[in-house]
């Protein structure tokens, strides 16, 4: 049965390849390395009692945890590394308190801008108005690239630009042993093949040739990616399409995003599957840590209570600037009419059993003031 034919024009699609990329290094940007990098012996700004108590419970539930030899999971969103955090979260990771990070897709890029140049955060405002947000050859080329590459290794999205930026590039077969592979897996091995034909598009439309792709990372020092590839620590990255500068390049792949993506959403539900006993930090990540978190402990769940096991255990910590009125231990959850039950965070987390609490609170303060709590036992 032959594929099905429409006019080409029944939707008409934007061609990427008419965009007019400039250098990275043109770029104005915020945030600039070493100077905004949050040293992490740097002092916390003092948090109210109330704050404090929840803090203080929150390192012994991890102390606890790591104890026991359960995770200690960490989702963030993008002002984590945009603030400056990457030098923390690699001393929580050498220091072995955090045994998973998860981000989103703007997490991904501010770490890999921050590796690559010891820059990052462009004026969105000013650029956009000119057409130029977002539109930097480096990053959409070189993550495009690190994904592709780690689709074709069988890696995950995080772990893709992890090993990319600790790795200064990677290594890429021939044309001729791409063209090859895909020939002989795709009877056996459809989605591998089919990994080896994205990759194959982008070394014939690049002209790439064999062997190292060598891209220096000046400031990998600050990549907390790079950090928690080279310790082995899960890092994954959970995007979502068309919400990220890297899909304006045309190098960008959907099916590359998809699958790297796809595999590391599987090692942060794994992740989660073994949380019973563990802790679970969400900061200043609104959707994508609520979102992916139920999904997992419902898979999660599903397999343990065929296995006669519960997953009711874990401590799980929301951190957030927004103020939230609602005692969520106390009065579970607002009526619809109330505007924190649109508190998506709150909401979700409040539904999946254990303990949660909600921290108001920026994420340096947070992050150090964690720090300081374990560092000090």
């Amino acid at each position: 049965m032959s594929s099905p034919t429409y006019p080409a024009d029944l939707f008409p699609q934007m061609d990427r390849g008419r965009l007019r990329l400039k250098p990275l290094s043109e770029r104005r940007n915020k945030v600039r390395f070493p100077a905004d990098a949050v040293d992490p012996a740097s002092a916390a700004r003092p948090l109210p009692p109330a704050g404090t108590a929840v803090l203080a419970e929150t390192a012994q539930r991890i102390r606890d945890a790591r104890a026991a030899g359960k995770p200690v999971m960490c989702a963030f969103g993008a002002h984590t590394i945009k603030n400056g955090l990457g030098p923390v979260l690699i001393r929580l990771i050498q220091e072995g308190w955090i045994t998973h990070l998860a981000t989103n897709g703007a997490g991904i890029i501010h770490d890999w801008e921050l590796a690559y140049q010891g820059q990052t955060s462009e004026d969105v405002r000013s650029n956009v108005r000119v057409g130029e947000f977002g539109t930097w050859d480096d990053t959409g080329r070189f993550i495009n690239l690190a994904l592709l590459a780690g689709a074709w290794k069988g890696l995950g999205y995080g772990q893709s630009v992890g090993a990319f930026i600790a790795e200064e590039g990677t290594d890429l077969p021939s044309a001729q042993e791409l063209a090859s592979e895909v020939r002989r897996l795709v009877d056996t091995d459809p989605a591998r093949a089919a990994a080896a034909a994205d990759l194959l598009d982008a070394v014939k439309r690049l002209a790439l040739p064999p062997g190292r792709l060598r891209v220096p990372h000046p400031f990998a020092r600050y990549s907390a990616q790079a950090a928690a590839w080279s310790a082995r620590v899960a890092f994954t990255g959970h995007p979502m399409i068309g919400h990220d500068i890297i899909y304006e390049h045309p190098l960008n792949s959907g099916s590359a995003v998809g699958r790297t993506a796809l595999t590391d959403f599987l090692v942060f539900a794994e992740g989660v599957s073994r949380l019973d006993g563990g802790v679970y930090l969400s900061v200043g990540s609104a959707v994508m840590s609520p979102m992916i978190f139920e999904k997992s402990l419902s898979m999660a769940r599903n397999l343990a209570l065929q296995e006669g096991r519960t997953i009711d255990r874990h401590f799980m910590l929301v951190v957030d600037l927004a103020e939230s009125a609602w005692d969520w231990q106390k009065d579970g959850e607002p009526p619809v009419t109330d505007p924190a039950y649109y508190l998506r965070y709150c909401k979700t987390f409040s539904r999946m059993g254990g303990t949660m609490r909600y921290l108001q609170a920026d994420n340096r303060d947070f992050f150090l003031s964690i720090l300081k709590l374990l560092s000090s036992r």
